[in-house]
């Protein structure tokens, strides 16, 4: 088969020009992504040996060589792991299999540093070659097969495949250096990066140089080492090996579980939220050795999906080598594992939160929506992870725990209210939470999706039921108004008679629209707003249900009127004076329309909003 011409994914070209123009001050790690990728083959081919032994035989000594050629200007890192055959070398190099990858390229703002930022969250891999090569050659052949297959590029759309020759299994990448960056062809240079970035590899990484060859790397397994012998770099370094990843990991957690059953744990938090930690077919970064001999890194039984954001590995002394997946999924031992690593990280975490609580609060930000899914789906450490959680609060910008809520609430108040939405700052100004600032109780401000869901999974907390503030049943009035300076206040009187009768007027105008027309003990500078019935969905959540195509039909809302606002007193005189006028039933309808607009849904008729507008602003200009 001769060379085939092909064309790069446009995702992949897209990511290659950013990665030439954003990480400039970053090329270093090109070597580091390239032998991470090389030890990721060779961990690949020694798990598949220990079913078929025969790939291996002839060369059972897994390495990465590294050879310079500074006259030819090329760096070569040839592995001998798994290799690709000519179908993996284009799904592998040719395409990013990630969903989400076409949005998260679209928030590049061509700012190196926030660009920077962006890039560490996805990782670039091999793609960062380009960063110091004009043009990449790529030879591979995979174990067990005969072939051999080139791939180049010069990182400008297209690429090339086509038959090649190669002695043994594995891969070879040369990079053709581009001029400017002569320094990658000092052997110092490279010896250096090494050093720093991937001493921490498993396996002997060589360099070659002339006639000579040397060992560069430490080449053990540093999760088996002691923690006291281990550096915060040389962790951080790792962290981004095994993550591959470009931030520095916000925890690490180390520990050896000895006694019937052994094993080693390695786990990192990340400091920067994944690109794609929501969507939903991504899985966890832990990977599960035996014996310091990779396994797999797609062992869903090892670590649930709430603790996604995790990646490191963990290694087991009783595990047998060649177990199955089928044999993971029922595995007791694995199950065991799972607990205590769960048990260990929540832990962990506890005492972030009570240690450094400005620190976990930047933790919180970007996994809490991720950890509170596990509210909803692990009751066996439901507990645990609500005495983690997080909110913001009318009560001021610093978020809070549930305990501290519920040593604050108010006296009569009997419920941990909240209130759920799609943006913090829109939630803030509803005005479903006038009459909870008046009265001084704190409401919890739910933001997240997940929020909608946990909450009546769990239903109380310190024996304290969760109750929203945008339901009718939000009883207020056994709670005093505070005055601005903390003490009870007065509350203005009102004449039931003229309420009872706007009242009556709002349903004769609007018959089935709404549910039922109520006067409100929640609003105190709004006219109106609307409220979900006892017993119906919440307004945010049949909200996300309508977004997901999972709900045609709403519920009915409750309209409650303010009977101390001007307007509803206003209306009340008009009521008296002609309950039947035709402006009246128009102000009723722009009232309700407010109210929808408030809560940030689309209005049924904007036409019919527009003209009762404009005809109500036409009256009160003659008026005036």
């Amino acid at each position: 088969m001769g060379e085939e011409k092909l064309s790069f994914q446009t995702e992949v070209s897209r990511l290659l020009r950013i990665v030439a123009n954003s990480l400039y001050s970053e090329k270093r790690i090109f070597l580091r992504e390239l032998i991470s990728n090389a030890s990721d083959a060779c961990d690949r081919l020694r798990y598949e040996a220990i079913v078929e032994p025969a790939l291996i035989e002839d060369d059972p000594e897994f390495r990465v060589r590294i050879e310079l050629d500074a006259a030819a200007r090329t760096i070569s890192v040839a592995d001998n792991g798994i290799g690709m055959n000519r179908d993996g070398l284009i799904a592998d190099l040719g395409t990013i299999a990630r969903s989400g990858t076409s949005a998260y390229l679209d928030q590049m703002s061509g700012d190196a540093a926030q660009d920077m930022a962006l890039i560490g969250q996805f990782g670039v891999g091999f793609y960062s070659a380009f960063m110091v090569a004009d043009r990449v050659e790529v030879v591979s052949r995979r174990a067990g097969e005969a072939q051999a297959w080139r791939w180049i590029s010069e990182g400008l759309g297209e690429f090339t495949v086509g038959e090649a020759e190669r002695e043994g299994r594995g891969t070879t990448v040369t990079l053709h250096i581009r001029d400017g960056e002569d320094s990658f062809l000092e052997p110092a240079t490279l010896r250096a990066i090494v050093k720093t970035y991937s001493d921490h590899i498993g396996l002997p990484i060589v360099l070659v140089e002339g006639g000579s060859e040397d060992t560069v790397n430490e080449a053990s397994a540093l999760w088996a080492r002691p923690r006291s012998e281990i550096a915060d770099d040389q962790y951080g370094e790792f962290y981004r090996h095994v993550g591959h990843a470009f931030d520095e990991p916000w925890m690490t957690i180390h520990w050896r579980a000895e006694g019937t059953h052994e094993y080693t744990t390695l786990v990192f938090i990340p400091s920067q939220r994944p690109f794609d930690l929501f969507n939903p077919e991504r899985k966890h970064g832990v990977k599960l050795y035996v014996k310091r001999v990779f396994v797999t890194d797609d062992c869903a039984e090892l670590i649930p999906q709430w603790l996604r954001f995790l990646r490191g590995l963990v290694d087991s002394e009783d595990l047998p080598l060649n177990i199955s997946r089928e044999m993971l999924q029922n595995n007791p031992l694995l199950a065991r594992m799972r607990t205590a690593i769960v048990r260990r990280v929540l832990g962990e975490l506890g005492k972030k939160a009570e240690a450094e609580p400005g620190n976990y609060a930047g933790f919180w930000e970007n996994f809490g929506p991720v950890l509170k899914e596990g509210v909803y789906e692990d009751p066996e450490n439901r507990d645990e992870i609500l005495k983690l959680a997080r909110f913001h609060t009318t009560a001021g910008e610093d978020p809070v725990g549930l305990d501290a809520y519920v040593e604050r609430m108010k006296e009569g108040q009997e419920a941990i209210y909240y209130i759920a939405g799609e943006d913090l700052d829109a939630v803030r100004r509803s005005p479903q939470l006038e009459g909870f600032r008046a009265r001084g109780i704190e409401v919890l401000l739910m933001t997240d999706p997940v929020d909608e869901f946990w909450i009546p999974a769990v239903g109380t907390y310190a024996e304290k039921e969760f109750k929203s503030a945008t339901r009718a049943g939000a009883d207020l009035a056994d709670i005093a108004v505070e005055s601005a300076d903390g003490a009870e206040k007065d509350e203005e009187t009102v004449d039931q008679g003229r309420v009872d009768s706007v009242i009556a007027m709002f349903k004769l105008a609007l018959k089935d629209e709404v549910k039922d027309v109520r006067a409100s003990d929640r609003l105190t500078d709004s006219a109106a707003c609307l409220v979900a019935d006892e017993g119906d969905l919440d307004i945010n959540l049949e909200r996300l249900l309508k977004q997901h195509r999972q709900l045609d039909t709403g519920f009915k809302r409750i309209l409650e009127i303010n009977p101390k606002h001007a307007l509803i007193r206003s209306l009340a005189d008009a009521v008296g004076r002609d309950a039947t006028a035709q402006r009246l039933s128009d102000t009723a309808w722009l009232v309700l329309d407010q109210a929808r607009i408030m809560e940030g849904e689309r209005l049924p008729d904007p036409a019919a909003f527009s003209r009762r507008m404009c005809e109500a602003l036409a009256r009160g200009l003659r008026s005036g």
